[in-house]
């Protein structure tokens, strides 16, 4: 999956299918909050979201940043993917 940070919007975005999905997020030194996740409907139950969210977090480990999951939906898959947890801020 092809996610591009658009620091502009505060947001993790990708396109499929021309359809978008993005992750929100606020920035704090060496930190991203995490905010908001969304998937256009006509991609739901395809695993997008899941699969965006590996991607942004591997993004941001590869820059060394942590994270604080304030979405819901991000929260839960870091507490199914206790590999993320080093992540945590």
């Amino acid at each position: 999956m092809d996610v591009k940070d658009n620091r502009l919007k505060n947001r993790f975005e990708t396109e499929i299918d021309g359809y978008k999905a993005f992750v929100e997020y606020e920035v704090k030194p060496n930190v991203l909050v995490l905010t908001h996740t969304e998937v256009d409907k006509r991609l739901a139950g395809k695993g997008v979201g899941s699969e965006m969210i590996e991607a942004v977090l591997l993004q941001m480990e590869l820059r060394g940043l942590k994270a604080i999951p304030e979405c819901p939906f991000i929260a839960k898959y870091i507490d199914k993917h206790p590999e993320w947890k080093s992540i945590l801020a």
